[in-house]
């Protein structure tokens, strides 16, 4: 399936800003990947989590601007500003899961991480490294079906992996204290790995209505 089949001219800013919010999101959910695998020692990477979500709001923001032409008649686009707008903001709010993640393990003193949500955070890595590769389809006029599938079944994944999660807090008579709080951590790696999912629904959408 070829996002850019029969399209007008997109311009080329609007490329470059797409991959670099890509770029950032893979880059924010590996850092927290990395976090858990570590945690506490590697708390430390919060801070760089977190600048990845103002870097992401910076790329947003910029989409945004560009979309509106900075008072100006804004530039061709293959695609209407809406959906663009859309794919803009649903690639912010990878970053936005991931930092709020990372921003709770800190906050309730997570002692140590849990397998289940180092299980949730690699599959979030696998999810956002596709997304950035679909993303790349938009310049390349690749082929994103093979893509898509693979963020869909990997939310799948994710979905299953947080059930059980969530069963196993209530299952093995841990202390309610903490079932609240990993129940809290569990529930934000999801909506980061749903967040994928929803980039990759505008991007069937898109190339839907670019044929």
């Amino acid at each position: 399936m070829s996002l850019l089949r029969r399209s007008p001219v997109l311009d080329t800013g609007i490329f470059a800003l797409f991959e670099a919010s890509g770029s950032n999101a893979q880059r924010a959910c590996v850092l927290l990947r990395d976090m858990l695998q570590d945690f506490p020692e590697r708390s430390d990477l919060a801070r760089d989590i977190l600048k990845c979500e103002q870097d992401g709001d910076r790329i947003t923001h910029d989409i945004i601007h560009r979309l509106s032409g900075n008072g100006h008649r804004p530039e061709p686009h293959r695609f209407g500003a809406g959906d663009l707008y859309s794919l803009a903001k649903r690639l912010d709010d990878i970053v936005d899961y991931a930092e709020q993640a990372a921003d709770t393990l800190v906050i309730y003193g997570i002692e140590a991480p849990m397998e289940q949500a180092e299980g949730l955070a690699e599959v979030l890595v696998q999810a956002s490294t596709a997304v950035n590769a679909a993303l790349g389809a938009l310049r390349s006029e690749g082929e994103l079906q093979g893509l898509l599938v693979e963020i869909h079944q990997l939310e799948n994944e994710g979905d299953r992996l947080s059930r059980d999660a969530i069963a196993a807090l209530f299952a093995n008579g841990i202390d309610p204290m903490v079932v609240i709080r990993w129940k809290d951590i569990f529930e934000l790696l999801e909506e980061a790995i749903d967040s994928c999912e929803s980039v990759a629904h505008t991007l069937e959408g898109i190339s839907l209505e670019s044929r």
